[in-house]
């Protein structure tokens, strides 16, 4: 079951994030690059979850049975994630506003390591939760 884990979250990341890499280059105020993180989580979980769910309801009513989907831990995991979304949205909302760095990217070293390491500390508390959830360790 790890293994399923570290291939999703890792090959995900990878191609993400050269695309917000891409993304901020090319663009002047590197506006395209925030909006590539929100789009492809948003493509992730509407083709991921919605295409599939989508089938298997058609299936279903084809053959004359019900397609239920237990709703299970999503609830704790949506709070988790719209709470990390609020956290990262926040701390770039500081930068653009702060007089010292004016910018969500780039700007002072240690504020980008700062901002950074926050950031991709809220990534890997949300993948430990979802890790622990699959295993049933919480």
């Amino acid at each position: 079951m790890i293994d399923k884990f570290v291939k999703y979250y890792f090959s995900v990341m990878k191609t993400d994030t050269f695309a917000s890499k891409t993304a901020a280059i090319q663009d002047k105020t590197a506006d395209a690059s925030i909006g590539n993180v929100t789009g492809s989580n948003a493509v992730n979980v509407f083709l991921g979850i919605g295409v599939a769910w989508a089938i298997a309801s058609c299936y279903h009513a084809w053959n004359g049975t019900v397609f239920t989907v237990s709703a299970g831990t999503l609830a704790p995991s949506v709070a988790l994630f719209c709470l990390g979304s609020i956290i990262c949205f926040a701390i770039l909302q500081f930068r653009r506003y702060s007089p010292n760095i004016r910018a969500e990217l780039g700007g002072p070293t240690s504020m980008r390591y700062l901002s950074a390491s926050i950031f991709v500390l809220v990534w890997i508390s949300y993948i430990t939760y979802s890790i622990l959830d699959a295993y049933c360790y919480i």
